[in-house]
């Protein structure tokens, strides 16, 4: 039997989904708030989660993204009352599978979950690849051109987050939620401080001859412009 967790704080409609849901023979458990939503994501199993964005206590986007840094694959149907292009690239960009706006068909929503059920849980790559630079999440090992490179825990996710995205500039905000679970209007000091170090340790055992990696994107935040892998 398939199990689902809906995290939605709209009791009428998650009363509605649960009845839909079991009468199809699948396992239910509900959550009205982000914060019961995350326990329940971090301490059971389910096959899929449906998300809502706009919860009391942690929102959407930020269960999402623990769910994913606790290295949680189950795949996520996101919904929200938003409908721009910018909120369904947010949502897709903290981890989520899919995403449905509000108001939704139910029949639409059935198919989507289904795909998401035959699709099953992703397995995480064993390492990160960003050109000539390596990451292992396992043992939080980072070399470049085969140089190991020591990095702290803090260093070490911010540099996985910016190379899981390589080239696409990623904003302060972003990064403090995602490496230090605080919010996006935190102060951003500490992303930059921790910033110079990785540009330090990235570039010291190559001289200024090499290409740098991290770039500032001026009003935005950081990006990683990745050098080739040497081919054999």
């Amino acid at each position: 039997m398939s199990s689902i967790l809906i995290v939605e704080d709209e009791v009428s409609l998650t009363s509605v989904l649960r009845r839909g849901f079991e009468a199809e023979g699948l396992r239910v458990d509900v959550a009205h708030d982000g914060q019961e939503g995350l326990r329940l994501a971090l301490t059971d199993v389910y096959d899929a989660i449906i998300l809502d964005v706009m919860l009391p206590g942690l929102d959407g986007h930020r269960v999402c993204r623990t769910v994913r840094a606790a290295g949680l694959w189950t795949p996520i149907l996101m919904l929200t009352a938003r409908d721009s292009e910018y909120d369904e690239a947010e949502g897709l960009d903290t981890g989520a599978d899919d995403y449905l706006t509000k108001p939704f068909s139910y029949l639409v929503l059935q198919a989507r979950l289904r795909a998401l059920l035959r699709r099953g849980v992703a397995t995480r790559p064993a390492v990160v690849e960003a050109g000539d630079l390596v990451l292992e999440p396992g043992t939080k090992r980072c070399t470049r051109a085969g140089a190991e490179i020591p990095l702290t825990a803090k260093e070490f996710d911010l540099l996985a987050v910016l190379a899981r995205r390589p080239g696409v500039a990623v904003s302060k905000g972003a990064l403090l939620e995602e490496v230090w679970d605080l919010p996006a209007d935190s102060d951003p000091n500490v992303v930059e401080v921790h910033v110079s170090a990785l540009r330090r340790k990235l570039q010291g055992p190559f001289g200024d001859s090499a290409q740098p990696l991290l770039h500032t994107a001026r009003g935005i935040g950081y990006r990683l412009v990745p050098q080739p892998a040497a081919t054999p």
